[in-house]
């Protein structure tokens, strides 16, 4: 009776904390060839990316960035306004502990697509 007790606390716990974890994964997709835990951690170096982003990286520029982690690998595209928000944002990323590799897609715009028509 007493490991039974026990063990439903260790599957309450397991579930409190795996849920929000789970739920993260569902919003991003799962990838079967990763496991569980390499999955989470492609998830937080995603969110640590977008946080550093936000605050190093001139606004209007951030919601041009998608921004995509898989077994460590990051993966920036979208469209900012100059090579050196590009550069900056590369930066940042590979700043972030767990990245092995940044491939940065981010396309500059040309000065006629960001002047208003």
């Amino acid at each position: 009776m007493r490991s039974a007790k026990a063990l439903g606390s260790v599957f309450s716990l397991l579930l409190a904390i795996g849920a929000p974890t789970a739920g993260a994964l569902v919003i991003q997709g799962c990838n079967t060839v990763q496991s569980p835990r390499e999955q989470v951690n492609d998830v937080q170096i995603t969110t640590q990316i977008k946080s550093k982003l936000a605050s190093d990286v001139n606004a209007s520029s951030l919601a041009n960035i998608d921004v995509n982690t898989t077994n460590g690998v990051v993966t920036l595209a979208g469209e900012v306004e100059s090579p050196e928000v590009k550069h900056r944002a590369q930066t940042v990323a590979e700043a972030v502990p767990g990245v092995t590799r940044v491939n940065n897609n981010l396309q500059v715009a040309t000065a006629s697509a960001s002047e208003p028509h």
